[in-house]
């Protein structure tokens, strides 16, 4: 084994550590690791990071659930057009994209770059949702659990009933869907907002509910992924074993250490790690 995939396997131990420490973001560092590390292919890395996303998000949201702060209507509401753009995006869509789109001179602009270039855009989005710590606004990051005390939540306390504004979550579902599709990445920073603006949820039960999305839609995108590559079914049970394990770790520090000064700086280093990314697959 090399010393990079000794590394990377390393780093899906941090990136599970970081999402039980401060409950998001750690997801979006999956693609990075799996390229640059593990030595994926952007296609193939983008295709794992699905799985990893929509389990790790999965184990996530059995906290949530357990509290009573899952509305399976808001996600089958939201979650259904979401499901159906992702699967399209990885079944037919991604497979449709040229190996090689065009040149600019003597520089070629394949496939693998513009996805890496589309989840970099993603990252600097992501980091600048988590370096602006805004009073009173939505957390902006997948599976922002660690910002609200779900320990000391009353399960048979009542939340405000959903109410839909059908066009905007289905215009939502279906961005999200396919952007989940082409980086990999699971959205929670754009689902999480979607879901206090139009299905009028509270905080935290847009938390909850976005994890079972981010779940359901990344793990039915995988599906799509299976029938046009071989998948490492190994590679990835140990990948995301250890990555969940993480998690359980995190979420014990947790309670020892205050998540907010730690999600910003997290925040400036997927920061700087997506500029790099643009720089390494247009300069370097």
């Amino acid at each position: 084994m090399e010393i990079l995939e000794i590394i990377g396997y390393f780093a899906a131990l941090l990136i599970g550590l970081s999402l039980g420490l401060i409950g998001g973001g750690g997801s979006i560092l999956t693609v990075p690791v799996l390229v640059y590390l593990i030595g994926l292919t952007p296609v193939m890395s983008t295709a794992y990071s699905l799985f990893i996303v929509g389990l790790t998000s999965l184990v996530g949201s059995y906290s949530f659930y357990k509290k009573g702060l899952v509305s399976m209507k808001t996600a089958i509401v939201f979650g259904l057009p979401s499901i159906l753009a992702v699967y399209a995006t990885r079944r037919y869509i991604v497979p449709a994209i040229p190996e090689n789109l065009f040149d600019i001179g003597d520089f070629a602009i394949t496939k693998g770059i513009l996805l890496m270039l589309l989840f970099a855009v993603l990252m600097v989005f992501a980091s600048i949702s988590m370096i602006r710590q805004k009073k009173n606004a939505p957390p902006m990051d997948e599976n922002a659990d660690k910002e609200i005390d779900i320990e000391n939540v009353d399960p048979n306390a009542p939340h405000p009933k959903p109410k839909f504004n059908y066009a905007g979550i289905l215009a939502e579902g279906v961005v999200v869907g396919t952007l989940t599709g082409l980086v990999g990445a699971g959205g929670g920073f754009l689902i999480i907002p979607a879901l206090v603006l139009f299905s009028k949820l509270d905080m935290k039960m847009a938390v909850g509910t976005s994890l079972l999305i981010i779940a359901a839609k990344s793990l039915f995108g995988f599906i799509g992924d299976i029938y046009n590559y071989d998948i490492d079914w190994s590679f990835l049970a140990i990948f995301s074993t250890i990555s969940i394990a993480g998690i359980f770790v995190g979420t014990y520090l947790s309670t020892k250490i205050h998540a907010d000064k730690l999600k910003t700086s997290f925040g400036w280093f997927v920061l700087v790690m997506g500029v790099y990314i643009i720089l390494k697959e247009t300069l370097l």
